[in-house]
């Protein structure tokens, strides 16, 4: 590997290297990615993938290896959030011209996006009624627990959690039919722990702030709270996401059981499912081994991509997206990109972009082309070709993926 293939700042702290030549890195991600560095316990240096974009809290698209220490606003509260894909024994020419039906029966079995204004009163779309039989199969193994967690953590007992099982959410999460270069169709679908994950990100964001406010402990950004090894809200906040990120994973997997019998009923075909599947996280911590030393890696926005292990670097709605193989790159701390990365706030893509604008970077695909997804259109996020180029030393595409079909919250 050559020097070329990341560019390096160091600023008072730790080296930064960041896979972005090429792509777009705004000034403020680099401010917030310096105070990062800064932090006494990072080990070795801090990683950006060419993704990277300001983030609250902090950076998205970062890779932060750290001893003796947690900072959970690094995690931030999408914890678990992640991808899942399958691909099936379909073939293009079996689906039929036009795919609304699809995509119908795929949003009549998934509870997806949220009741606007509705301030705690009435069933909220995005969350089940009432729980079908699988939700709560696949609850069991997550609730002895979540009763454990409730009773250390009060603020966790009115959460949505098995109500938010089997559910997409909003904003950047989807469910997508696509079509690889050898006309092999794809299912798959991205989302997290949903309201439970947030609220476990945010109560222990604000602890670990009390914590440095009661130890007189001064930081670059209070975001950068951080919960020190041995301290009983360390443990406590490794077992809480540890929960949560299993029950993102839960999550994907009874979403895509429900997709593809969506899928099966729509077509009035029987089909192979599961040819190949990769399900996995980009917001989470892994304990890892990097360098000489056992350390817990924090992953926002990013994916593992240890030698041979298979991820998931999806496009923007409109875009192409790809499944990898990871070839191990100890600079990037075997990690690539979780996706393509915006360059445009919400708010700025929905005063920028016109829906006509939309509509023409959605030809194509069955999918809404409302005034409520223009901050979710291709052009909010950098080219996700671009971002690929950047991190040819990271991964290997193993599929290029095309969505026929997209269904956003």
């Amino acid at each position: 590997m050559t020097q070329q293939s990341y560019e390096v700042m160091q600023d008072g702290g730790v080296p930064i290297k960041s896979w972005t030549v090429g792509v777009p890195f705004e000034a403020e991600a680099k401010e917030q990615l310096k105070n990062i560095s800064r932090m006494p316990f990072i080990h070795r240096w801090v990683a950006a993938m060419p993704d990277v974009h300001l983030g609250k809290g902090a950076t998205i698209g970062s890779v932060v290896p750290t001893l003796g220490a947690v900072i959970p606003a690094a995690v931030g509260v999408d914890i678990g959030c992640g991808m899942m894909a399958v691909r099936t024994s379909l073939k293009a020419g079996q689906l039929p011209d036009n795919l609304a039906g699809v995509r119908n029966a795929i949003e009549r079995v998934v509870p997806h996006g949220r009741t606007s204004g509705r301030r705690g009163k009435g069933r909220d779309k995005g969350a089940w009624a009432n729980l079908p039989d699988d939700v709560m199969a696949a609850w069991a193994p997550l609730s002895a627990q979540f009763d454990v967690l409730k009773e250390k953590h009060g603020v966790l007992k009115n959460t949505n959690n098995i109500n938010h099982l089997g559910t997409l959410g909003t904003g950047n999460h989807f469910i997508e039919m696509c079509l690889d270069e050898h006309e092999n169709v794809w299912l798959m679908l991205h989302s997290g722990s949903r309201g439970v994950g947030n609220r476990i990100g945010t109560h222990f964001i604000e602890m670990a702030k009390k914590d440095m406010e009661r130890w007189h402990i001064r930081l670059p950004d209070s975001d950068l709270a951080y919960l020190p090894e041995g301290s009983n809200h360390f443990d406590e906040y490794v077992e809480a996401v540890e929960w949560a990120q299993n029950f993102a994973r839960i999550n994907r997997e009874v979403m895509m059981a429900r997709v593809i019998k969506a899928v099966k009923d729509s077509l009035g075909m029987d089909f192979e499912a599961r040819m190949e599947a990769v399900n996995c996280h980009h917001n989470y911590i892994s304990r890892e081994h990097h360098y000489g030393e056992n350390v817990l890696v924090t992953r926002k926005g990013a994916v593992r991509a240890r030698a041979g292990e298979m991820g998931i670097i999806p496009g923007s709605m409109g875009a192409r997206s790809f499944i990898v193989r990871g070839l191990g790159n100890e600079e990037s701390f075997c990690s690539c990109s979780h996706g393509a990365g915006r360059v445009m706030s919400r708010t700025k893509a929905k005063k920028l972009v016109s829906l006509e604008t939309h509509r023409q970077a959605t030809a194509g695909v069955e999918c809404r082309k409302d005034a409520g997804v223009i901050d979710e259109t291709p052009s909010a996020y950098k080219s996700i070709e671009k971002v690929m180029e950047a991190q040819k030393d990271l991964v290997e595409v193993v599929y290029t993926l095309k969505q026929v079909v997209c269904v956003k919250g």
